[in-house]
């Protein structure tokens, strides 16, 4: 009877071996290598498929890690303070009972868009972040648009954290220096934490903001019902003009859109199903966050109340809030600032072995996106006095499309020729219309209110790289 050697190399001429700390394996070939196919464009495969035999492994990540990843983008508003931390001042502007329902309405719309987004990436599963999805609605050309607005509105997301952990050091200190050191300071620390390619070494750092971001609110929470600087002064509903109610609202909605980083949490989840656990537990989390902070600092602080809550309080209880608040201001933006950067890397080196090699060229390229980023976003801060609320019409005019209109047509996409198949689907079709036609009422609302603001700030603002106290 004839012997079979089992150490003899397989047949299939397809299958390439792979060296990964001096073991060879069934993955790799040269540096620039495909990993898969060639048959499929770079841009159609998944960039991580088969990273569990090679170098450096992205889906590793499991559900609960994603939940404190993706507490931190929902943290944002369209100002340099803490979204969670701005809605007291919506609150005095809107009325508790406007306030709540918005807060609520927008906890339930955006699970529902997250849900749907996550739906897309489980049926495209080649799709990284939100390019690779408007290449399927729209082609290349939509491509290349969203790929830019992205890294645009990722940079200026670092710039506010930049900017929040120089106020944050100008309160801590009395501004005991100048300005553009602290933002300085800020952005050489936000670097140092970006360094890492993974997510998963990320999401450590995310349980420690959370904790942080939880910990100061209820340091505000309580010192705010202990010291009632206005109690009673709060409305139940208040008459707001429609250039300050719109922005009010604004900054509601944009306090949960952190959809435009979710595709990327999801593609390193080592189970990407599981992203719905994970959205899940965050929404009802932070909803009830964000109304508690919101109810209790309005009632107590009444109608001056302001943003960030912080500065509510007396100078000795804010300089304790925003020192405990430090590990979200520097964090978040070090997430947003990895998306931006890990946005950039596998759009470079996607469908060859460099994606997860750990070589010069390879981690070299890493390191020289993430500091390209973070001067930029470091310059842009310093040198638009008009930072805030620019950063406030990018949000209105991106963000609605990221966090609302693009999961509007997702869904549309997906159930192309059933719209009508079922009252359920007629009821979904129209949920899914409406949600396109609300983001072109933000953005086009957004736009109008913040380039309103931007006339007005315009005439009082600081100088470029100013040294100037900007509490």
């Amino acid at each position: 009877m004839a012997t079979v050697d089992k150490k003899q190399p397989p047949n299939d001429a397809n299958e390439r071996s792979f060296v990964l700390d001096g073991e060879t394996g069934p993955c790799q070939q040269g540096d620039d290598a495909p990993i898969k196919d060639t048959i499929l464009p770079a841009r159609l495969q998944d960039p991580f498929e088969g990273d569990e035999c090679r170098g450096v492994q992205y889906r590793v990540m499991k559900w609960w890690c994603v939940c404190f990843l993706l507490s931190l983008p929902l943290m944002i508003a369209q100002s340099i303070s803490l979204g969670v931390l701005s809605l007291p001042s919506s609150m005095a502007t809107l009325g508790l009972i406007p306030g709540c329902i918005l807060i609520i309405g927008m906890g339930i719309l955006t699970t529902y868009t997250g849900y749907v987004l996550g739906q897309f990436k489980v049926r495209h599963p080649q799709i990284h972040n939100m390019s690779d999805a408007a290449e399927i609605l729209f082609g290349p050309w939509g491509r290349e648009i969203v790929m830019i607005a992205q890294i645009i509105f990722f940079i200026f997301l670092m710039g506010a954290h930049i900017l929040t952990f120089s106020i944050m050091m100008n309160t801590l200190t009395d501004h005991a220096a100048c300005t553009i050191l602290f933002c300085l300071a800020g952005a050489v620390l936000s670097f140092i934490l970006t360094l890492s390619r993974r997510l998963q070494e990320v999401s450590y750092l995310g349980i420690i903001s959370s904790l942080s971001i939880f910990t100061a609110v209820m340091i505000t929470v309580i010192a705010i019902g202990v010291e009632a600087p206005n109690p009673g002064d709060a409305h139940a509903i208040r008459h707001p003009t429609l250039l300050s109610g719109f922005s009010a609202s604004l900054n509601v909605v944009i306090s949960f859109a952190g959809h435009l980083a979710f595709f990327s949490f999801q593609a390193e989840l080592a189970e990407p199903k599981d992203f719905t656990k994970a959205l899940i537990t965050l929404q009802i989390t932070d909803t009830f966050l964000y109304l508690m902070a919101a109810v209790v600092i309005y009632y107590y602080a009444g109608a001056s109340v302001r943003s960030p809550a912080f500065l509510s309080t007396s100078p000795t209880i804010a300089k304790v809030a925003f020192g405990t608040a430090i590990g979200t201001i520097v964090i978040a933006g070090v997430i947003i600032g990895h998306v931006g950067a890990k946005t950039i890397y596998v759009r470079l080196f996607r469908g060859t072995n460099r994606m997860s090699q750990r070589s010069l060229v390879s981690y070299g390229t890493w390191l020289v996106i993430v500091l390209s980023l973070w001067i930029i976003a470091w310059v842009i801060a310093n040198a638009i006095p008009v930072f805030n609320d620019l950063l406030s019409l990018l949000a209105a005019a991106f963000g609605s499309w990221f966090s609302f209109g693009l999961e509007g047509l997702f869904w549309l996409h997906m159930n192309r020729g059933g719209y009508a198949r079922s009252p359920r689907s007629i009821a979904l079709t129209g949920l899914n219309v409406f949600l396109v036609l609300i983001c072109c009422l933000m953005c086009g609302m957004g736009l109008w209110t913040t380039g309103r603001s931007i006339s007005l700030s315009a005439k009082t603002a600081h100088k470029a790289f100013s040294c100037a106290d900007n509490r």
